[in-house]
């Protein structure tokens, strides 16, 4: 059987549900992952770096997570910012399920909801997208999903992303700066990058 990949729509894989516990920002988050879903029973290195190296938007009051898995980067700003409204988008349907259920958990479900891009409000506008971004998905693809989210930033909004630097972190900076996005590199740790893009 062919390997299946977290970015898989409707994964196959039996459906086991596995916790998570993780340490953000002072909060302690009690999460459920699963098969099928990436970094199922784990915080994965990348994200942890990105959510140590930053802290909480506590301006913001529409973030979106984008590429959420189950849920921890943009559960973890709901429960840090209680005024802020988070939108969290996959294509993964059981990655949706257990962000659902993880924000129903946490008690932030009236704040946080994660849904599949196309059920996303085409008017929606971000104060800050946050992501852990799907590179495996190959260089096109991923350049098509950014620059069809990232123009939905607020006038002065921001991106905060991690990127491996083994995987093209810094040409991604380049080419995101080029493409109308001026982006730098604000944090590094563990072999990745934490990059902050703008609207020019």
């Amino acid at each position: 059987m062919a390997e299946e990949h977290y970015f898989t729509a409707d994964p196959t894989a039996p459906f086991k549900r596995v916790p998570v516990s993780a340490n953000v920002w002072g909060h302690w988050l009690e999460l459920t992952s699963g098969s099928g879903v990436f970094a199922q029973g784990r915080l994965d290195i990348g994200t942890g770096v990105l959510l140590r190296e930053q802290s909480p938007p506590e301006h913001a009051r529409t973030v979106l997570d984008l590429g959420c898995g189950y849920g921890v980067i943009g559960l973890a700003i709901a429960v840090a910012v209680p005024t802020c409204t988070v939108t969290a988008v996959d294509v993964n349907e059981r990655a949706l399920l257990l962000a659902n259920e993880n924000a129903a958990a946490l008690g932030v479900a009236d704040r946080f909801a994660a849904v599949l891009p196309e059920q996303v409000d085409p008017e929606a506008s971000y104060d800050e997208i946050w992501s852990n971004p799907p590179i495996r998905i190959g260089k096109e693809a991923l350049h098509a999903l950014l620059l069809a989210w990232l123009p939905r930033l607020v006038p002065d909004g921001r991106a905060r992303m991690v990127v491996g630097k083994n995987l093209g972190a810094d040409s991604l900076a380049g080419w995101l700066t080029e493409h109308g996005f001026p982006t730098a590199k604000v944090g590094s740790a563990k072999g990745f990058r934490v990059l902050e893009t703008r609207r020019s």
